[in-house]
């Protein structure tokens, strides 16, 4: 009832102010904008689900038209209607319904400061006709959030320091509890969930890579690429296969239902999916989202200033693309994926799992413990939040899980640090002309997703380039891993035949400051990790000189072996430096938030789920938790056993 006043008052508000504002509408007392008010809102419940069907079947051209002046339409009407109001036509209703919703999104927010309660009340009253259809179910459903790049250490962290309430008032009240996992090596996205969505990580060796069987550059945020690694990790049997939801994920986890997921977009989509056309149609939606998408923008400017002033180091230049880019991860794709995964809980989905990029995409920017990076953590813990109220409302009980893939490690880049970048160094060890490293563009993938999820017909074409004439040497570098391949030779190239052909190469590596470690494979000795004053057998472990994984964890020796045995594993895998104190990298990519290689909190992912679905102790590779998922969703009853399938 007060969030219903609430509503009215701040509606009333915002038409009096417009009224105030703009030429060509007058009112003739406040009674007679208070029932302006309440009338726009009566036909906007009333109205608006039928506008969105309609529009709908028309296609785009009804979709955009509809979005331009559908609320202009119920602007219009409601002021003609209201005894005491006037206005001179169409035009001044079509400027009334647009400033009306910038304010009544700025107002909105100022009230509820953050609070999920009007957002959660919106959203059950647009669903609430799938709620109906849905019978009732005491067979509990699990809805698994990704929040990407959060580490466990900070996510303790956050959680004590008051900037993660929800999180925190699940785990102090005994209901959940945090459990830290082990990413294997490459601590990157793709791979994780490869392995949290279909057990099979070990089809990713890293965030990109080079097949040199087919000359193909595999970046696994393009759609093509990433459909063409999920045909190869999928058997059919992943997390989500049995009536589950993917949202906003790199692989489907065979999900009868995908959405807005990297390797199933559509190839042709000959109008927009309901789910976007009911967003785009809803002042709620859309409208609010690009008001509040220029207070981010806004936003960014302020706090990229800021570091600037202070000096802040290790920082970076966060250029335009960047800048709307943040306004689209942290508002635009938010909420689209809150109302997607909401909606998919009204409709009583068994299983969704949707991944939200806010924090990671800021984090590799601003740096990961950054107070901008922090506040996009506590905008995805309001979404939990109201997701959690959201589940209360829906046809069955829901165990709410929230997990991250990897974490990141902060320092400044190579390239700040050292004037050069990778490849060029790897090109003056080796005097080879043609050294080619892709571009940095993991932020492009995800953008391109939801340009392709607003996009009627075929996506734009996915560039795949093979080797190009004269390429010699390709270096493909993930945070601050990078793999190195000799394109020319076919096969794993062998450390005696690296160091006959580039003899400078290896030693010149090794004693670079910016550089870690160097890992090969040697003819008669397998697996070698090679450092500035020692080497590191893996087949054995045996160590000569000064061990060149000192300091990197006790699990680093592991994933290399592990690592080594992947397809398409480079020929030389290189790691920075890391400082175990400051526990700084260098990334080989310009970002100062980095993951994919080893050193820091990048391979400390975490897992927070209800106490009554329980994990063994050691969780290593996400793989591991893949099956930890499954075993839960066989618990709830809401998967078959392996064995009930093959005895059906």
């Amino acid at each position: 009832m007060v969030r219903a006043l609430v509503t009215v008052l701040l509606g009333t508000a915002v038409v009096g102010a417009v009224i105030g504002i703009l030429p060509g509408i007058s009112a003739d007392n406040g009674w007679a904008v208070l029932a302006a008010a309440v009338l726009l809102g009566l036909l906007g419940a009333g109205l608006r689900p039928l506008l969105v069907r309609l529009l709908s079947a028309i296609g785009w051209p009804g979709v955009v038209a509809g979005w331009l002046v559908a609320q202009a339409l119920l602007v219009y009407l409601a002021l003609w209607l209201t005894p005491g109001v006037h206005v001179d036509g169409f035009w001044p209703a079509f400027w009334a319904s647009w400033l009306g919703a910038a304010l009544f999104s700025i107002g909105l927010w100022v009230i509820t400061a953050g609070q999920p309660g009007v957002a959660t009340q919106h959203l059950l009253r647009v669903n609430r006709h799938f709620r109906r259809s849905v019978p009732p179910s005491s067979t509990p459903g699990i809805l698994i959030i990704q929040i990407d790049g959060l580490s466990a250490p900070l996510a303790r962290w956050a959680v004590e320091a008051g900037n993660l309430p929800t999180l925190g008032r699940w785990l102090r009240t005994g209901g959940h509890t945090l459990t830290e996992w082990h990413a294997q090596l490459p601590a990157t996205t793709p791979a994780s969930q490869a392995g949290l969505l279909h057990g099979a990580s070990d089809q990713v060796p890293a965030f990109r890579w080079y097949e040199k069987t087919t000359g193909r550059l595999v970046v696994t945020n393009r759609p093509a690429d990433s459909a063409l690694v999920e045909s190869r990790c999928s058997d059919g049997r992943g997390l989500l296969a049995e009536g589950g939801v993917s949202v906003s994920n790199v692989f489907s986890g065979d999900a009868p239902t995908s959405l807005l997921t990297m390797s199933t977009v559509p190839a042709k989509q000959n109008g927009p999916a309901r789910y976007l056309s009911a967003y785009l149609l809803d002042p709620f939606g859309l409208t609010r989202s690009l008001v509040l998408t220029v207070g981010e923008i806004v936003k960014e400017l302020h706090q990229a200033r800021r570091q600037r002033v202070r000096q802040v180091t290790p920082r970076m230049h966060r250029d335009w693309r960047y800048v709307l880019l943040r306004g689209a991860t942290n508002v635009l794709l938010r909420h689209l994926n809150l109302a997607v995964v909401a909606e998919q809980m009204m409709r009583g989905a068994p299983v969704v799992f949707c991944d939200f990029v806010d924090y990671d995409e800021i984090a590799h920017h601003a740096g990961p413990a950054r107070p901008e990076a922090l506040a996009a953590l506590e905008g995805i813990d309001g979404v939990l939040a109201t997701l959690e109220e959201v589940a209360a409302a829906a046809p069955r009980p829901y165990h709410l899980v929230v997990l991250s893939d990897h974490g990141q490690s902060q320092g400044a880049t190579f390239l700040q640090r050292y004037g050069l970048r990778l490849e060029e160094l790897i090109k003056r060890l080796t005097a080879v002309g043609g050294v080619a490293a892709p571009a940095e563009d993991e932020q492009q993938g995800r953008a391109k997703v939801l340009r392709a999820g607003l996009r009627r017909g075929d996506p734009e074409p996915e560039q795949t380039p093979g080797r190009p004439a004269g390429e010699e040497i390709v270096v493909a570098a993930g945070g601050n891993l990078a793999l190195v391949y000799f394109a020319r030779i076919p096969g794993r190239v062998p450390l005696e035949e690296i160091e006959e052909r580039y003899p400078a190469l290896l030693a010149g590596l090794t004693g670079h400051p910016g550089v870690g470690w160097v890992m090969a494979r040697s003819r008669t000795d397998g697996p070698v990790v090679l450092g500035r004053a020692g080497r590191r057998r893996l087949v054995d472990d045996h160590v000569d000189g000064l061990d060149p994984l000192l300091g990197f964890g006790p699990r680093a020796a592991d994933d290399l072996r592990r690592h080594d045995g992947l397809a398409n594993t480079g020929d030389l895998l290189i790691n920075s430096s890391f400082d175990p104190v400051s526990q700084e990298v260098a990334a080989f990519e310009e970002l100062i938030g980095c993951h994919g290689g080893m050193g820091g909190a990048q391979s400390r992912p975490v897992l927070i789920h209800p106490r009554t679905l329980t994990v063994p102790a050691d969780l290593t590779g996400a793989d591991a938790v893949h099956r930890v998922l499954v075993g839960w969703l066989e618990q709830v009853g809401c998967r078959k056993p392996v064995d009930l399938i093959r005895g059906g």
